[in-house]
């Protein structure tokens, strides 16, 4: 059983809309990334950046408008721009599959330690949101750090949650735009993206969500959260 791709598992079924741009090269092997649009629910999408293997495509299988259904993990790192370290995020792709109907075309299953304290907050039409970064163990000592939102009673429960405590969480990946003030005369579009969750435990009272030694494919369907 691969422990590490059990705690941190994607399933994304979408449309490629950017050609693949080189990103690095580890032991001859080159790694490109693209831009994958995931439908949700509602009928909006997400823009989602993906990393994936030469050794998993050839340029035909990623021609802009392909459809393509994946398997891998949402991974985290830093990059310096403009001489700041940013924090990355992309969907490490595993393996090419076969697009399953029974799934949501959105899944993401993660197993993390809570590194920073949850951030609660209401809007101004009284919807409870709550931010919380998790810290998810790979291989060789590394770590993601994964930006995740929860709503409602997600949010509440949450919040009561402390530092250094171990979620299970199970939920889709978004991006969102939002306005970044740059100085007074400036405002600029930027995107992020986040785990909307959609379920939530704590380790000790859900031990079975993330790590049944039986769960090979993605079994749970995400519940939308718009």
């Amino acid at each position: 059983m691969n422990l590490e791709f059990d705690n941190n598992r994607v399933y994304l079924v979408g449309k490629v809309t950017s050609e693949p741009v080189f990103s690095h090269e580890i032991y001859g092997e080159g790694f490109y990334d693209i831009n994958l649009e995931v439908d949700r629910l509602s009928n909006q999408t997400d823009i989602i950046p993906v990393t994936i293997s030469e050794r998993l495509f050839s340029e035909k299988s990623l021609a802009i408008g392909t459809e393509l259904a994946i398997r891998g993990q949402f991974r985290s790192y830093n990059k310096m721009v403009d001489g700041k370290s940013k924090l990355m995020l992309t969907v490490f792709v595993r393996e090419i599959v076969e697009k399953r109907p029974d799934l949501n075309s959105n899944v993401i299953e993660l197993a993390g330690y809570i590194c920073k304290e949850p951030v609660y907050r209401t809007t101004p039409f009284k919807r409870e949101i709550c931010d919380v970064l998790l810290a998810v163990n790979r291989a060789y000592n590394k770590s993601d750090y994964l930006p995740c939102i929860g709503w409602g009673r997600n949010a509440r429960f949450i919040s009561n949650v402390g530092v250094g405590e171990k979620l299970y969480i199970t939920g889709r990946i978004q991006s969102r735009e939002y306005q970044k003030r740059v100085d007074e005369n400036e405002v600029e579009k930027r995107v992020a993206f986040e785990v909307s969750i959609s379920q939530v435990s704590l380790a000790d009272t859900n031990e079975h969500l993330l790590l049944e030694e039986n769960m090979t494919a993605l079994h749970t369907v995400a519940v939308e959260q718009n």
